[in-house]
């Protein structure tokens, strides 16, 4: 039973192992070339499991000790798992012990290949989902690249741009597939304004509270607009 739904669930994920092979890499470098050891990435990548959180928390440990700062920075880059999480409920009923590590282990990706695979009948739903290795992939990635890092003679100074890059790479995409662009001109406006009110190193919190306040006042809006398209 356990093998059936590895060979089932293992195609659906080869997508991720090569995306994540890269920017695990990416990660475990950069956090090598921030003076962490390889035990860094390692457990943060099993512990927290949240790649754009776990760039940014490099920066986090570098900077003066800001516990409150880090909670509610931490909150809002990952808050749109409570989202993923309450329509997983249903899926993850039935499922014993596994879906106590399902909803641990769940990501982006994860989420994707859960919420929307096609199951055969003949396979276990939760030995399915639970054989959707994304964290493996990110842990061992990331280790590696922070173990590769050390290797390296080349200046690695400039690699965090993998996260910038990254995150380009997901709003043009986004940009793309939407017909109405109100939401991401939005959050470019209010990122630019809060930039420039409270600086490089204070924009962050206030930006995500002012864009969560205005997209939660525009929903029924965009709702509309979504539909009619």
């Amino acid at each position: 039973m356990k093998r059936k739904a590895f060979k089932a669930a293992f195609p659906y994920t080869l997508p991720i192992l090569a995306g994540f092979s890269f920017l695990g890499m990416a990660y475990g470098i950069y956090m090598n070339a921030s003076g962490f050891s390889f035990v860094y990435p390692l457990c943060m990548s099993f512990l927290i499991y949240g790649g754009s959180l776990e760039f940014v928390a490099v920066e986090m440990l570098l900077s003066p000790f800001a516990p409150v700062q880090v909670l509610i920075m931490a909150l809002l880059i990952q808050a749109r798992h409570l989202f993923y999480g309450i329509s997983m409920l249903d899926k993850f009923k039935g499922m014993g012990w596994k879906k106590y590590y399902l909803i641990f282990g769940m990501c982006d990706e994860t989420f994707s290949v859960n919420y929307t695979a096609d199951i055969p009948e003949d396979i276990d739903r939760g030995w399915f989902m639970f054989f959707v290795l994304d964290q493996l992939y990110w842990g061992l990635s990331a280790t590696l690249g922070a173990l590769l890092g050390s290797l390296l003679k080349f200046d690695t100074n400039g690699i965090s741009f993998v996260m910038t890059a990254m995150f380009v790479v997901i709003f043009l995409e986004q940009w793309f597939k939407e017909k109405d662009h109100t939401a991401s001109v939005l959050g470019l406006t209010v990122t630019a304004l809060c930039l420039i009110l409270f600086g490089a190193d204070a924009f962050m919190i206030p930006t995500m509270l002012i864009i969560l306040g205005l997209l939660t006042l525009l929903r029924p809006r965009l709702e509309r607009s979504f539909l009619l398209y």
